[in-house]
């Protein structure tokens, strides 16, 4: 579990897609003051642009460069954007959180969801405001679990949704100024992809009411309410018919 708080930006030192085991790796190199790794084990969550991942390999104490290794599985290729990673690239990291972690951002589970595309950035003020819409096959599903002001994890930071288009498919999220030099978002350009999770929780209300819905009875408790909802805007509508 994260929080969506990055930690620090890494740098790519490698991608290998043939490695010792026959796989995919990923080498990231953090800068030599970097506190990161201090109380890292083999083994360990980290997350890497949203996508949680496991440490198999982590440079020794003192080292002049410290530097971990992941592996990726091949479904996570496929889901995430992991794979267009370069040699240089600024990556977002953030190891798991504990017990004793402040939760100044929202509940991540580094379970990447789909890619969304970069369609728009405006200046505004020293603020930058980012348009994204995810890819054809997924949008309708994404979409639903979008809303104004929730939260979304893009590249696994913790975003606060401010505007949404249901019907063109995209939503926008603003970056101040200080998070626009903590994050890679701030660096990427339109046309350039996020990893995106969407809220869990958001997931969890949604398989709850499916299930208090389809349940024996479900349907006759909520049509009263539905139907209450109905007459409470036609008379609204009534009344501001006869004033009119």
């Amino acid at each position: 579990m994260f929080t969506g708080l990055v930690e620090e930006i890494g740098t790519v030192a490698e991608l290998d897609s043939h490695d010792e085991t026959g796989g995919t790796s990923l080498t990231i190199t953090l800068p030599a003051s970097s506190k990161l790794l201090e109380d890292a084990a083999l083994g360990d969550s980290i997350a890497i642009n949203g996508v949680c991942l496991t440490a198999t390999e982590l440079s020794g104490p003192g080292a002049a460069q410290p530097s971990f290794k992941v592996g990726i599985a091949p479904e996570t290729l496929r889901l995430t954007n992991l794979g267009a990673l370069t040699t240089g690239s600024g990556v977002n990291l953030e190891r798991a959180v504990r017990a004793d972690t402040r939760m100044g951002g929202h509940f991540v589970q580094g379970h990447v969801d789909t890619t969304a595309e970069i369609i728009r950035i405006a200046q505004d003020g020293n603020a930058l405001t980012f348009r994204f819409q995810p890819r054809d096959k997924e949008r309708a599903d994404v979409m639903r679990y979008v809303v104004h002001k929730g939260f979304i994890a893009l590249d696994g930071t913790s975003l606060t949704i401010t505007k949404v288009d249901d019907t063109e498919g995209w939503w926008e999220v603003m970056l101040i100024s200080y998070t626009q030099e903590k994050v890679v978002l701030a660096k990427k350009k339109e046309g350039e992809s996020v990893n995106v999770e969407v809220d869990v929780l958001a997931k969890y209300a949604e398989k709850s009411m499916a299930g208090y819905l389809g349940a024996q009875g479900g349907q006759a408790l909520v049509k009263p309410i539905i139907e209450k909802m109905v007459q409470d805007l036609v008379a609204q509508a009534m009344g501001a018919h006869r004033t009119s």
